[in-house]
């Protein structure tokens, strides 16, 4: 059994990193369109003499529109943002530090029960950190002799 504990230890940093990665990704507010349902019927239930209670329950469902309204847009601005990255030099700093924690890394103790595999996920973390890196750097070339050749 010392073998599974070890395991488990082992892979602790990585398995911590992929289960926040799927947290964040799960993340989700509330469900704004289903609220306004509500309100629209509840809306439709208060007696029409209740006139002060229906106008708040109408500004809350306008503001909830709002809301979704400017929700759409921003998440539209972030796809917009997200589909023209081209790589800048913050993917050579993350290449850099990649390769620095890699170094690093290399230089604990190898007796450790997770040492050959964080260093391995440092190996394949500053691999793709680099082709994201070099990516960006043949872009910037690129563009900068096309803009040589087009004066």
């Amino acid at each position: 059994m010392p073998g599974i504990a070890e395991i488990a230890l082992a892979g602790a940093p990585l398995a911590g990193g992929a289960l926040l990665g799927v947290v964040a990704g799960n993340l989700r507010g509330p469900d704004l369109r289903n609220l306004i349902k509500q309100d629209m019927d509840l809306l439709e239930r208060i007696p029409a003499d209740q006139v002060e209670r229906r106008a708040e329950l109408q500004r809350v469902i306008d503001v909830r529109v709002d809301d979704v309204i400017a929700a759409v847009d921003k998440n539209r601005s972030m796809i917009a943002v997200a589909q023209s990255y081209q790589g800048n030099w913050r993917d050579v700093v993350v290449f850099v530090c990649a390769v620095l924690f890699t170094i690093v890394w290399w230089n604990v103790s190898h007796s450790r029960s997770n040492w050959e595999l964080m260093f391995v996920a440092m190996i394949v973390a500053s691999l793709v950190a680099f082709v994201y890196a070099a990516r960006g750097i043949l872009r910037s070339l690129r563009d900068l002799v096309h803009r040589n050749h087009t004066q």
